[in-house]
């Protein structure tokens, strides 16, 4: 049996992916690569490849979930940009998407831009330089 704590936990590991899930299919269609990045992004969350795929094949209609602090905002931020480049094109649905939800964040959707030419860099920036990023979106980008 799973106790209080367990289950929240693995509720919000499920709406991580529910978030990236309503960013994959918000031009219309899922493409493969953005379906394995799921699958890699669930796996790194400790979900099994079951979980993920119900997730996948849920014809629930998903509601934005907003995290509860700076730190899980940006990393769910970082997750959706790795989304917006899994199929290699950055559609413009996408990009509004990713835009409304720092809205929802209470910062600046010019973030969104801001991340998009440091992911253009050619990869996504290490854990190290990820938590300096965190630190300067708290700085630059939240709305007064």
């Amino acid at each position: 049996m799973m106790g209080f704590f367990e289950h929240q936990y693995l509720s919000y590991k499920k709406n991580h992916i529910k978030n990236l899930l309503a960013l994959a299919k918000s031009d219309g269609h899922m493409h493969p690569k953005e379906e394995a990045l799921l699958y890699r992004i669930g796996t790194r969350y400790g979900l099994k490849s079951r979980q993920v795929k119900l997730l996948i094949d849920s014809e629930e209609k998903y509601v934005f979930n907003i995290p509860d602090n700076h730190n899980d905002r940006m990393n769910l931020l970082y997750d959706l940009i790795l989304m917006v480049y899994a199929d290699e094109v950055i559609d413009p649905h996408e990009v509004e998407f990713c835009e409304e939800a720092v809205r929802q964040f209470g910062m600046k959707k010019e973030l969104v831009s801001w991340l998009i030419k440091e992911f253009d860099r050619g990869t996504p920036p290490p854990p190290d330089e990820w938590e300096e990023m965190k630190e300067e979106a708290k700085q630059n980008f939240m709305r007064q």
